[in-house]
């Protein structure tokens, strides 16, 4: 509902905006076009109807599905932190301060 309302609203200010202009064939569309989302933008209807889209779309949802799944991904990534914290790191491997033996070649 919140998303059809917005979408009324810019259609009607849109519509009220054309019928102000006066057309001839000789305007430039781009600056007429770029005015009427200068207009759309400072009215700030857009912003407000956003807002009321996402409160009553993501607000709902927000405790049941996505606390839930953001919970859960804490859980799995603290618990791989604290699992990894209580691996012990492998000895180090001893250093050969020996050089390897020369291969003998049998020619």
């Amino acid at each position: 509902p919140a998303y059809q309302n917005l979408r009324q609203k810019v259609d009607n200010f849109v519509s009220t905006h054309l019928d102000k202009q006066e057309w001839n064939p000789t305007m430039n569309k781009n600056q007429l076009r770029n005015g009427l989302r200068q207009s759309v933008i400072q009215s700030g209807m857009l912003e407000a109807g956003v807002d009321r889209i996402i409160s009553q779309v993501v607000d709902p949802k927000l405790n049941h599905i996505f606390r839930p799944q953001i919970e859960r991904a804490i859980h799995d990534f603290l618990a791989a932190q604290k699992k990894e914290e209580s691996v012990p790191a492998p000895p180090p491997e001893p250093e050969n301060k020996d050089p390897p033996a020369p291969s003998q070649d049998a020619s």
